[in-house]
């Protein structure tokens, strides 16, 4: 069984039309999800798509997932590009990223995990992508800020020499995940330019607009993922 997580990226997805949400209480709080055969999607800005990134409950929306007996979390995320060469309309398969904003299960229990995607989903990602025949980076780092705020031109200079691409929510969700002893990856979907990398202003709408006109290719990417997940698991 896989769970897919999106955020701006399944607020219109067709297939979530007519599938009415169900909920689960976790030990850390609510989370609302749609469930369909050998796969759970999860919008990790709400059943009402209203709560912002720094205000998502990323240990209720995993926590739930694996209380369903979920092991592997494939993410989907939209994201700003730090380079101009990585343009709007590519997809990166991401292998590492940075966040400095402290996330946690533990409390006060001393005890560390090792941040890192899980290598088989990532195959998985590159997989589903190569195809479906699109443009995509099969590595790449992501930086993620706190927001709701964009980040500035310097904060963009400083972190293009570290990161290719920039969002609000993939680190913490990956960081979690690996708290729970999910098996997390992700692909990301370039919808703009960070602050000051291109000439046109950046704004909430832009990145909806852009992230609306990838729906067609988001529902491909699910039911090529679900299948190459379910072949996968009927081998094993």
């Amino acid at each position: 069984m896989l769970a897919i997580i999106g955020g701006t990226v399944i607020f219109s997805l067709p297939l979530l039309k007519d599938k009415r949400a169900e909920m689960l209480c976790t030990k850390y709080g609510k989370a609302f999800f749609y469930s369909f055969d050998n796969l759970i999607i999860l919008n990790r800005h709400g059943v009402d798509k209203n709560i912002p990134p720094h205000c998502i409950d990323y240990a209720a929306n995993l926590g739930a997932i694996k209380s369903l007996g979920v092991k592997k979390v494939i993410a989907l995320n939209s994201c700003g590009s730090l380079k101009k060469e990585i343009k709007p309309g590519t997809f990166i398969v991401p292998d590492d990223y940075l966040n400095f904003d402290t996330i946690t299960i533990f409390g006060n229990k001393i005890k560390h995990i090792t941040p890192m995607f899980d290598k088989m989903l990532i195959k998985t990602c590159i997989q589903a992508l190569k195809e479906l025949n699109l443009s995509f980076r099969n590595k790449g780092i992501y930086a993620q800020t706190r927001g709701p705020r964009f980040e500035t031109r310097a904060e963009v200079n400083l972190l293009r020499d570290y990161a290719d691409i920039v969002g609000m929510t993939l680190a913490k969700e990956a960081t979690i995940a690996r708290e729970l002893g999910l098996k997390y990856a992700s692909i990301c979907s370039i919808d703009n330019y960070a602050n000051g990398v291109a000439s046109r202003a950046l704004s909430y709408k832009l990145i909806k607009e852009n992230a609306k006109k990838n729906l067609p290719l988001w529902e491909k990417i699910i039911n090529k993922i679900a299948i190459l997940e379910d072949s996968i698991f009927t081998r094993s």
